[in-house]
């Protein structure tokens, strides 16, 4: 979910050993390390291209789950009642608070916050594609808790294991809140599909929407996928987009015929000598085409970004006075 971005070629020069200092013997060394399951600190010889992928992966996260506050945020005011207001806006400060602990663990790699989030703003840096999609029933809230919340969980586990000390520290937490999260989603989708006949249905059609993009979030096919293997080796990754996304679906459709749902996916089928589900085609293409721009809400989420960063130019400007007023007198004093 949160490495869709170095499924892009990466622009500088890709193999790691011509980097200065980077011999074949060093190299080895920090690979030992790796295999042997120690943390790699910021203080820590890294190679290149470890640092830059680790940059790429962890502000992604990061994006994602700024960004994708504003689609669950359109709903904190039109909730149901006092409790939904109350556990949707706690979710989605739990996700602000994920996104600052990402970029700080970005910022032990030498890159600035600031760095980051112009990346973002002018669209150098990706966000998980499944945040372009819009929200458009109550329905799509507790989507977004069981499923996309859920295949989250399914991705950032193994993150608590990552190579990278600071990445794997912060996922500890965040996987933490991340299940609270998933379980009001569907908690949301229990109630739905126990009410009346407009309530399964608005259930129904929010699986409907949002069962292909979420299959997508994992990634593209593992033969398509250009630096998972790096990755894995670098134990960054523990798992290939196609084992996670299989583990996924096998604990989502026994939750979805529980609920009386039905996948909407007429080749889905259980095949009994693997013991999964399986599914039918998914549609790489639709996938491409939002990741590169062009799904119904990028330009409305980036734009929102952009709003927030030019109306909050005042409080890091206040911050950054307040911060001077009081270095002088500590300069002085030293």
């Amino acid at each position: 979910m949160y490495s869709q971005a170095l499924d892009q070629r990466d622009v500088q020069r890709a193999d790691s050993q011509r980097e200065a200092g980077e011999s074949p013997d060093r190299l080895a060394r920090f690979q030992a390390r790796v295999e042997a399951e120690e943390k790699i600190e910021p203080n820590d010889w890294m190679p290149e291209a470890y640092r830059r992928t680790l940059v790429r992966q962890i502000s992604q996260h990061a994006h994602s789950e700024i960004v994708g506050m504003g689609p669950e945020g359109n709903w904190i005011t039109r909730a149901p009642s006092l409790r939904r207001k109350a556990a949707l806006l706690a979710k989605v400060q739990d996700e602000c608070g994920h996104g600052v602990y990402l970029y700080a663990a970005a910022e032990t790699l030498g890159v600035s916050r600031e760095e980051l989030v112009d990346q973002l703003l002018t669209g150098r840096a990706k966000y998980s594609s499944i945040f372009n999609y819009p929200t458009l029933s109550w329905a799509d809230i507790g989507a977004i808790g069981w499923l996309v919340d859920g295949a989250a969980i399914m991705n950032q586990i193994p993150l608590c294991r990552c190579s990278y000390g600071p990445y794997a520290r912060a996922m500890i937490r965040v996987c933490k809140e991340e299940s609270f999260h998933q379980r009001q989603g569907y908690e949301i989708m229990v109630t739905l599909c126990r009410g009346t006949a407009a309530q399964r249905a608005m259930a129904q059609d929010a699986l409907d929407r949002w069962w292909w993009p979420v299959l997508m979030m994992f990634g593209p096919p593992d033969a398509e996928s250009q630096h998972s293997d790096q990755s894995m080796r670098w134990k960054i990754k523990r798992f290939t987009n196609d084992g996670l996304r299989q583990k996924f679906v096998d604990a989502t459709v026994p939750q979805a015929r529980y609920l009386g749902l039905a996948i909407p996916d007429p080749d889905l089928r259980f095949d009994e000598a693997a013991g999964h589900w399986l599914t039918g085609p998914i549609d790489w293409a639709e996938f491409r085409r939002v990741l590169a721009g062009g799904g119904v809400c990028n330009r409305q989420r980036l734009e929102a970004r952009r709003r927030a960063q030019q109306d909050g130019a005042w409080v890091r400007d206040a911050a950054r006075a307040y911060a001077a007023k009081h270095a002088a007198p500590a300069r002085e004093a030293a």
